[in-house]
């Protein structure tokens, strides 16, 4: 049974006054007490998720644990965390009364989805986000992943265009929650794609949020999928609409972006400092740029956990929080708001990460929705594609070369050598695109070993078209030094590369120095800048995304089957029950020097 917080203030006797008229200063306790006195504060509690990637199931390998210290042995672990049926237990059970709570996140509910979601086009998800509560989300980059109208879709209702309705009678309602988009803008109009913000009332203060997500969102997405918006920058856009909030006397108010940082540490309540000296990324410079009026700031994006204070642009300490991703954390936020101002108590802002266990109780209504979809999405998930000798890890490997991007990669050239599907001589994979690990232990009824069709598509979950395109040798040393350089200085993006690809990375050096040019061979010989080579990648990155441009400048292009099937393809003639396929040995890069986190 849930307990309302007391909101009852202490109040202290104050001397006003001596003798022959002097005054008696306050203390600071006593002057804080008369402060209290004066203004009456009310209690609100924030839940928050982000990055959830529609992970209705709880997902398996390294994307299904969280790190945390073992209280009894004080050492690092992983532990199991996530899944729907779960997250619900724990987000009810934390909940105050519910004009006392709200739950909100940060971007990224769906897109990038296992096939229990993606298969209905994430519906299942926002069924699911609307019954364990959520009120209003952030629009994330993978949000865009189908596309402008499908997003207005998820939002608004109806059948799929193409797809149309997946069971008789039945009509996709749209999300009852709210999705912001505050900058993103049509091109033609000016006008936000979705609200910009969201406005409610906690005991009689009113709350407002605005939704933003990453201004280089256009970068990281197809081109068609973001076709007539335009991104602006996410702190101007707050500001402006946070003295439009001000103006209509919304003065508490908190920004939900989809954008994120880097701990300094892996454990999920690892303390980042009362000045934030232990995060680092875009949503430090970000956080210290936003409005001081903005109370709270919850983000996401990086998948990464932390609850941390960074100063606003008066000094302030601010929260700023992430819950990392898959619906493994919640975080809980607990303020208070001044009803005489209508401002969020800054000093009472308090934050902290909550690991959701498998060791509790299923929430039963989310267990039916995730069994009525799993059933329908069984005939194709668990069927049978490959075997494997032990986990092939790529979301779960920190190493620049990872051994299931080396897989995607050989798959790649394996499926589009052949001259008549664009004779592909090498072929490259970009690390966020690989979105899970294939593990060894069975999640279901298949076996230890076996990969089944949903498990290839949890790691390959965009199916993508190949594309073949012809790039000079001088074109394609550029790949490899954009990987170091320009848009990716400061944040490397190293390529997965086919197993025909050797070459040096001196992480010691700065920008394009980076790649040690006399070690790059092809073959085993040396790549000629003035020969043509074709390469193959998927259309994201063909296109140029992630910033690659030396990609985009490519002709002669030739469209191929999508990225999961020819990696569906390869692990079917690569691998049996009686050859396993075996984890690549991660010797096509050789790095000198520190590693870099890839996202």
């Amino acid at each position: 049974m849930l307990t309302v917080r007391s909101r009852r203030t202490a109040l202290a006797v104050v001397a006003a006054a001596g003798l022959f008229g002097t005054v008696v200063v306050p203390t600071a306790a006593q002057a804080a007490d008369m402060d209290a006195k004066r203004h009456k504060t009310v209690n609100l509690q924030l839940l928050a998720i982000n990055d959830f990637h529609g992970n209705l199931e709880p997902p398996a390998g390294s994307s299904g644990t969280i790190k945390e210290i073992d209280p009894a042995t004080g050492k690092e672990v992983s532990t199991p965390a996530g899944g729907i049926e779960y997250l619900a237990t724990e987000l009810r059970k934390a909940r105050v009364p519910a004009d006392d709570s709200i739950t909100v996140a940060a971007g990224d509910i769906i897109g990038a989805s296992p096939l229990t979601s993606a298969l209905f086009h994430d519906e299942p998800t926002i069924e699911a986000m609307d019954k364990l509560g959520l009120d209003v989300t952030s629009v994330g980059n993978h949000e865009f992943d189908e596309g402008s109208q499908e997003l207005l879709r998820i939002q608004n209702g109806g059948c799929h265009p193409t797809d149309g309705c997946y069971e008789p009678g039945r009509k996709f309602k749209g999300a009852n929650f709210n999705y912001l988009s505050a900058n993103v803008t049509d091109e033609k109009s000016g006008k936000p794609l979705l609200a910009p913000y969201w406005v409610t009332k906690s005991q009689g203060v009113k709350v407002g949020f605005i939704g933003v997500t990453l201004e280089g969102t256009p970068n990281i997405v197809t081109a068609e999928g973001v076709k007539g918006l335009k991104f602006a920058n996410e702190v101007t856009t707050i500001n402006k609409y946070a003295a439009e909030l001000k103006a209509k006397g919304v003065n508490s108010i908190v920004a939900l972006i989809h954008e994120g940082g880097l701990p300094a540490s892996g454990v999920y309540n690892y303390d980042c400092g009362a000045a934030g000296q232990g995060i680092s990324g875009p949503i430090v410079d970000i956080a210290k740029k936003i409005d001081p009026a903005v109370g709270a700031i919850v983000t996401g994006h990086t998948h990464n956990a932390y609850a941390c204070s960074i100063p606003d642009p008066n000094g302030v300490p601010r929260s700023v929080t992430s819950a990392a991703s898959f619906g493994r954390l919640f975080t809980q936020i607990d303020m208070k708001l001044d009803k005489t101002t209508g401002e969020i108590v800054r000093p009472s802002v308090k934050a902290e990460n909550h690991v959701v266990r498998r060791t509790v109780e299923k929430a039963p209504d989310l267990t039916a929705l995730v069994d009525h979809y799993s059933k329908l999405a069984a005939p194709i998930a668990n069927r049978p594609i490959g075997y494997i000798a032990s986990d092939i890890n790529g979301r779960g490997n920190n190493d620049l070369e990872k051994p299931l991007g080396d897989v995607i990669a050989d798959a790649q050239l394996a499926g589009l050598a052949p001259a008549d599907k664009g004779g592909a001589q090498i072929a490259f994979m970009n690390p966020g695109g690989i979105r899970s690990d294939l593990v060894y232990k069975a999640s279901g009824a298949e076996g230890d070993g076996v990969v089944t069709y949903g498990e290839a598509f949890t790691v390959q979950p965009f199916t993508n078209m190949m594309q073949i395109k012809t790039l000079t040798g001088a074109q394609l040393i550029q790949l490899l030094q954009q990987q170091v350089s320009g848009s990716n200085a400061a944040s490397p993006k190293v390529l997965q590369v086919s197993s025909n690809l050797h070459y040096t990375l001196d992480l010691r050096k700065t920008g394009a120095d980076r790649v040690v040019l006399d070690s790059v061979r092809l073959n085993g010989a040396p790549v000629d800048p003035a020969a043509k080579y074709r390469v193959a990648a998927n259309e994201f990155l063909a296109g140029g995304g992630d910033g690659f441009p030396a990609f985009a400048a490519g002709t002669d292009k030739l469209v191929g089957a999508s990225d999961l099937d020819v990696f569906v393809d390869y692990l079917g003639a690569h691998s049996s029950a009686a050859s396993p396929l075996q984890a690549p040995a991660q010797d096509r890069i050789k790095v000198i020097g520190p590693g870099v986190a890839t996202d």
